[in-house]
């Protein structure tokens, strides 16, 4: 129903910055939120920003004043802006996207996920 299609990632020296790019497609009637995950080796996967339909935005406190999130909705994408990089931001990133489809008469709300973009920063 919904496929989303992260790309952006890479190896960066500390200090430096990466864009990170999720497409959705599919049978979309509307996205209600997307947003960025990642879990590193050995780690729980956590919430690293989200930005929904109306423009609100919530960031991890590690990477407040570093990350911003952004939207494309003409495109249904979403991009994750990463500066001063720090080694500890090194993690699989992952698109995460609340979209809801439309099945009979019904319009069904349900959460999806990207395969995953490796970052690694090094020291």
């Amino acid at each position: 129903q919904v496929q989303l299609v992260e790309s952006g990632g890479g190896l960066v020296q500390a200090g430096g910055s990466l864009r990170l790019s999720c497409a959705a497609s599919g049978s979309i009637f509307s996205i209600n939120a997307m947003g960025w995950y990642r879990q590193a080796p050995g780690k729980q996967r956590e919430l690293v920003a989200a930005l929904t339909s109306g423009g609100s935005t919530n960031y991890a406190d590690s990477v407040k004043g570093r990350f911003t999130i952004s939207r494309d909705n003409a495109k249904n994408t979403v991009y994750l802006q990463m500066n001063s990089l720090k080694p500890e931001d090194t993690a699989v990133y992952y698109c995460n996207a609340e979209a809801a489809t439309i099945a009979t008469q019904d319009i069904i709300v349900g959460d999806y996920w990207g395969q995953g973009t490796q970052v690694t920063v090094s020291s």
